[in-house]
């Protein structure tokens, strides 16, 4: 465990260490209530299958989105499928606390609804967040208009990972706004971008390394693999 420029890293043994460490927090959060954004990709499904069994009532929490591909909602691709199948559906979560974007109506109308979604919320009291091994995060990527975004709490993003869609997304202001920012990153895939985005300097180049919790706690959690050149500095 370490601390630096203002976000404590743990580092686990492996893989399923790092879910079983993200699952608890994700309980924890389930008992606190309030609001809590997934992510998507194949990294956090076993943390949310965890987390469901170690806290199976999440009826005080509701459950937003990072971001999407603008796919249906039950495409393989849709980080929502991800989610539903690994953890609300476990849950039997009350549609109505299930705030998915629609990314099958496209990355503009998709992101003027989940703007409208949000109405007056101010933020987030626990955010999941991975890292690409190009440093994107949610869906925004390096160097892109995006990460300059102030006024609007969602805009729409190309693709410049595959899958090759368009996507849907939060921006930095409302990351930066949740009370707790959580970063779950494995893999040997992730270590460059690990050591850019949690040891390096805030850089464009690198979203994850812009994305800290203004007035609360940021941690990543990963495994050895992802953490390798961060353990060498």
């Amino acid at each position: 465990m370490a601390e630096g420029r203002d976000i404590e890293v743990v580092v686990a043994e492996d893989a399923d260490d790092a879910a079983r460490i993200v699952a608890e927090r994700l309980a924890g959060a389930a008992r606190g209530g309030g609001h809590v954004v997934l992510t998507g990709g194949s990294t956090p499904k076993r943390a949310y299958e965890r987390a469901a069994e170690l806290e199976p009532d999440w009826s005080r929490v509701e459950a937003w989105w990072g971001d999407e591909r603008c796919v249906a909602a039950d495409d393989e691709r849709s980080n929502y499928a991800l989610a539903k199948e690994s953890l609300l559906d476990r849950l039997g979560a009350e549609p109505s606390r299930v705030h998915r974007i629609r990314g099958e109506l496209g990355r503009e109308q998709g992101a003027a609804l989940y703007e409208q979604e949000l109405g007056s919320l101010a933020s987030f009291d626990l955010v999941l967040l991975g890292l690409g091994p190009d440093g994107h995060v949610a869906s925004l990527f390096p160097d892109e208009p995006t990460l300059d975004e102030t006024e609007r709490r969602v805009v729409g993003a190309d693709a410049k990972v595959e899958p090759y869609v368009d996507r849907v997304t939060l921006t930095l202001p409302v990351l930066r706004a949740a009370r707790q920012v959580l970063f779950l990153v494995t893999g040997e895939a992730k270590a460059d971008a690990a050591v850019r985005a949690f040891a390096g300097e805030p850089s464009r180049t690198t979203p994850g390394s812009l994305v800290r919790a203004a007035h609360g706690t940021t941690t990543a959690v990963l495994d050895r693999a992802a953490a390798a050149h961060l353990q060498s500095k």
